[in-house]
């Protein structure tokens, strides 16, 4: 699962950096700090996702870009909630469903649905949870060392 994502930072001339996704090419933003950069960076890869999801495109499981030889690598974490909607739409694909069938199995109206996958929509856990069983898939959070 898409857990981290790298950021490039390139020095720009005006005193700022220029960040980039090697995942996600279209992700382009700056930032004059690392905290900004990261913030900015975040907000940008989660507009780069939504969009894709909205295409129906593909999104990457694991960040395999190749590590940029220039510039300085910053990770960043995704929000847990995004990563459990990247993986409940990795998934669909997975099975080989459309959102419509899966309103059907769920017994929800399509708009619910179609907000599971929305990330700036706030769904419960729960949500996420029942269409994951959907799908015959559970949930399974762990925690790991920071």
């Amino acid at each position: 699962m898409m857990d981290h994502v790298r950021l490039r930072l390139e020095p720009d001339d005006n005193r700022t950096f220029l960040v980039t996704c090697p995942a996600l090419p279209e992700v382009t933003t700056f930032g004059e700090t690392d905290e900004e950069c990261v913030s900015y960076g975040r907000a940008a890869i989660e507009e780069a996702l939504a969009a894709r999801i909205a295409r129906a495109a593909e999104i990457p499981v694991v960040d395999k870009a190749p590590v940029p030889s220039t510039g300085r690598v910053l990770m960043v974490t995704l929000p847990l909630m995004v990563r459990f909607k990247l993986a409940l739409y990795w998934n669909l694909r997975e099975v080989g469903i459309t959102r419509a069938e899966l309103a059907r199995r769920l017994d929800w109206n399509r708009t619910s649905v179609d907000r599971l996958f929305r990330l700036d929509h706030a769904s419960r856990l729960e949500q996420i949870e029942a269409a994951a069983g959907a799908l015959g898939k559970q949930i399974n959070p762990e925690f790991v060392d920071a």
